[in-house]
């Protein structure tokens, strides 16, 4: 179901993770392959950049706005470079799920 979990370390008693569904992946793939067509450092510079924005959610979700996508409080989006980055805050276990990346 996830394909790729970002663990981070807030005290010794609580470890938030960060999980990407197979939705998030399959789209991102091809949106990086769209890129990879025009500029190789674009493309790695727009991953890079992603990933540290999508890594440090936890400390900003306060500053993401509920997705227009969703009917859920529970759900925000993350945008950045025209995309919309929709992600599920689980607050029982403080988990994030990136649901998918579309274009804005």
């Amino acid at each position: 179901m996830y394909t790729r979990a970002f663990f981070l370390v807030e005290n010794k008693e609580k470890i938030m993770k960060i999980l990407c569904t197979e939705v998030f992946e399959q789209q991102f793939k091809e949106i990086l392959q769209a890129f990879l067509q025009e500029d190789l450092d674009t493309t790695k510079r727009f991953k890079m950049y992603l990933e540290t924005l999508i890594i440090n959610i936890p400390t900003k979700t306060q500053k993401y706005k509920r997705s227009i996508y969703f009917n859920d409080d529970n759900i925000r989006d993350l945008e950045h470079q025209g995309f919309i980055i929709p992600f599920y805050v689980d607050n029982e276990s403080k988990d994030f799920i990136i649901l998918g990346i579309i274009k804005k």
